[in-house]
């Protein structure tokens, strides 16, 4: 059987907004090492495996494929990101910490 993992994908620094954030992924665990190509020195690998990656709207539906095709999971949960409100008279008010 193979492993794979299911995670919530976080957003990469070319995105400023938080939209389109929602969907997990299942990809598969390496199973084979990478390989440095002495002539040109590109990293390769023989599993192709790596290179599949499977979008799914909620976990549960990446779950139950997983448990369709027999494959080990595990599920890294994403974390939490909290956000103070404040608004914009906070910065001019006389109890403010220095």
């Amino acid at each position: 059987m193979s492993q794979v993992r299911i995670y919530q994908p976080t957003k990469n620094a070319m995105q400023s907004g938080r939209a389109k954030l929602g969907g997990w992924v299942l990809e598969h665990e390496p199973c084979a090492a990478t390989l440095a190509d002495p002539l040109m020195g590109w990293i390769g690998s023989d599993d192709t495996r790596g290179q599949v990656r499977l979008g799914f709207e909620t976990r549960d539906e990446a779950v139950a494929f997983a448990k369709r095709n027999g494959l080990n999971y595990t599920i890294t949960e994403p974390k939490v990101r909290r956000v103070k409100p404040k608004d914009y008279s906070a910065n001019f008010a006389y109890d403010r910490i220095r």
